[in-house]
């Protein structure tokens, strides 16, 4: 398990980077490949780098 991935959006935009800690805080677990999510970008302040945030079940 690598504590990172990327999430591939619907609408065939560029992917997100998602870390681990955001999966747990959103009380998944883990995901797995092809798992529908809700997502929204989220921007580092410091860094400037976006990822994935406020994750939920899709559907």
């Amino acid at each position: 398990m690598k504590g990172f991935g990327f999430i591939q959006p619907d609408n065939g935009g560029q992917d997100v980077f998602v870390h681990i800690s955001a999966v747990e805080r959103a009380g998944l677990g883990t995901l797995v490949d092809g798992q529908k999510i809700n997502f929204e970008i989220e921007q580092d302040r410091r860094t400037g780098k976006s990822s994935a945030g406020n994750l939920s079940k899709a559907g």
